[in-house]
């Protein structure tokens, strides 16, 4: 009823207005031409019409139902009132804009009652709104938790990735390191391995021998080994020195030129013999010299 009344009274207003300025028209614009009584029944005429037509619309409304002749009829009771308002605007001899101004009304009043026809077939009943308001409070609730926990979930998933990417950062900065003081140390080597100076120095702590094949510097080991199987090493027989000086002559003998001590190792161990590095070693320097 508080909501109705928001479109009702204005509409009540505007056709209060409209028929009490129809009627003082009728009667000044037509009292000149025949009887005041005569006129004012014109006037009445057009104002009553127009309210028979509304409450006759306002009862079909009441009960659900709509005719439209009777909208038409309404409708031209209206244009009439206004049509009257023009005429007389447009006639009087003063303030003709002032009368146009309002000769509106009637038809602004039948458009009050449109839209109040309107609020009531869309009007809702206080539980209705109620729960309306409710589901829809429930729908926001439900997509502000769901904003706020795609927002964790994203801040999470950034900072485990912003974790991984600086701990891999910082492993590949070790490993950059290292390779390059690897990369460093090996070129060293090689460069005093390959200078005529250690070969000089070899030469001297040598017997003289021929240039061609003077004990080469063999570098370290970088890179994979091939592990001796256990059985190899437990069960093969050791070796006396005079034994293991002769394998070692045979087999780094057995190329031209002479194998180098790496190789030499390598095919000792892959034939099943075995012998700790310590006295292969030092029968490969009794064997060179």
């Amino acid at each position: 009823m508080r909501g109705t009344a928001k479109t009702v009274l204005p509409a009540v207003g505007m056709t209060a207005v409209s028929m009490v300025l129809t009627l003082a028209v009728v009667v000044m614009w037509l009292g000149t031409a025949m009887p005041w009584p005569v006129a004012l029944v014109v006037g009445l005429g057009i104002d009553g019409g127009w309210l028979a037509t509304l409450a006759y619309e306002r009862r079909l409304a009441a009960q659900g139902d709509h005719s439209t002749p009777v909208t038409a009829v309404g409708w031209s009771f209206g244009l009439i009132a206004t049509g009257v308002l023009i005429a007389h605007a447009l006639t009087a001899e003063a303030s003709t804009g002032a009368w146009l101004a309002v000769a509106w009304l009637p038809i602004a009043a039948k458009a009050l009652w449109l839209v109040h026809g309107l609020w009531e077939r869309t009007a809702l009943t206080g539980e209705a709104l109620d729960a309306i308001q409710g589901i829809q409070q429930e729908a926001r609730d439900e997509a502000a938790v769901a904003r706020a926990r795609l927002r964790s979930e994203a801040a999470t998933e950034e900072t485990r990735l912003t974790a991984v990417t600086q701990a891999g950062a910082r492993v590949a900065h070790v490993q950059a390191k290292t390779a390059n003081a690897l990369s460093r140390a090996w070129s060293t080597l090689e460069t005093a391995r390959e200078g005529e100076d250690t070969a000089r120095a070899l030469t001297s702590v040598t017997r003289p021998v021929t240039p061609g094949v003077t004990p080469r510097w063999e570098l370290p080991v970088w890179g994979p080994t091939e592990p001796v199987s256990a059985f190899v090493l437990e069960g093969a027989p050791a070796l006396s020195d005079e034994a293991l000086e002769a394998l070692v002559d045979r087999i780094r003998h057995s190329e031209t030129p002479a194998l180098s001590y790496r190789e030499m190792a390598t095919r000792f161990r892959a034939a099943g013999h075995s012998a700790s590095e310590v006295r292969l070693r030092a029968a490969w320097k009794r064997v060179a010299a």
